[in-house]
C-alpha cells in the first residue's frame, strides 16, 4: 500500500482531532458510556479522508492507546481497549473506512444526496459502532441485552443524529473544493502556466 506524505499528515491531524474531541465528555450517570463527540471525528475522518486515510487515521489511536499512550480521555493501555467502552473503540477504524467508502459514490451536490450521505454518515459513523459496543458493553458488565441498550445505545441515538448532520454539513462543502484524492496527495496535480 502506497502512502503519500499528505495523506499521512492529514492522518495525523484527524487522529489529533479525535484525541481532542475525546476530552469534551458529558458523563450521564446511570451509563458508563460518556457523550463524546469522538464518533463525528470518526464521520469527518472517512468522509473527508476516503477509506485508506480514514481508516489509518483513527486505527493510529486506537494502536497507540493499546500500547499505552494516554489518548482516550488522558488514558491508554489495554485496559482501555479491552474495557466496557472498548468494543465502540474497536468498530472506528472499520467504520472511518466504510464511510469512506460508501461516501465515494455519492456525488454532494443536491438535497437527495445530501439525505444520502447523512443515512451513510448514521448507519456506519453510528448504528455500526453500537453493533460491536453494546454486546461488549453487556459482556463486561454482565447485563442483558435490553438493559445494555438503555445505558449504551438509547441514550445517544438524538446526539448521533445531530452528529452526522453536522457531519454532512462540514463533509459537503469541503469534498467539492478539496475531495479525498486531492487532500490526501493521491491525485496528480500539475501546474498550469497562464499567459497574462
Amino acid at each position: 500500500m502506497k502512502l503519500s506524505l499528505r495523506g499521512i499528515v492529514f492522518s495525523a491531524l484527524m487522529a489529533a482531532i479525535l484525541v481532542l474531541f475525546g476530552y469534551i465528555s458529558i458523563p450521564i450517570g446511570f451509563s458508563p458510556v460518556p457523550i463524546t463527540l469522538q464518533t463525528l471525528a470518526v464521520m469527518l475522518a472517512g468522509g473527508l479522508l476516503g477509506p485508506r486515510y480514514g481508516f489509518l487515521s483513527i486505527a493510529l489511536v486506537v494502536v497507540l492507546t493499546a500500547i499505552g499512550f494516554p489518548l482516550l480521555h488522558g488514558t491508554g493501555g489495554m485496559a482501555v481497549i479491552l474495557g466496557p467502552t472498548g468494543g465502540y473503540v474497536w468498530m472506528w477504524p472499520f467504520s472511518a473506512m466504510l464511510i469512506g467508502l460508501f461516501l465515494a459514490r455519492i456525488k454532494l451536490n443536491g438535497f437527495v444526496s445530501y439525505f444520502l450521505a447523512f443515512i451513510v454518515l448514521e448507519l456506519f459513523g453510528s448504528l455500526l459502532i453500537y453493533a460491536s459496543g453494546v454486546p461488549w458493553l453487556a459482556y463486561q458488565y454482565k447485563m442483558s441485552f435490553t438493559e445494555a441498550m438503555i445505558q449504551g445505545f438509547y441514550p445517544y441515538i438524538i446526539g448521533d443524529l445531530i452528529k452526522a448532520l453536522f457531519a454532512v454539513i462540514i463533509i459537503a462543502p469541503v469534498r467539492m473544493v478539496f475531495p479525498p484524492q486531492r487532500l490526501t496527495g493521491q491525485m496528480n496535480s500539475s501546474v498550469v502556466k497562464v499567459d497574462a
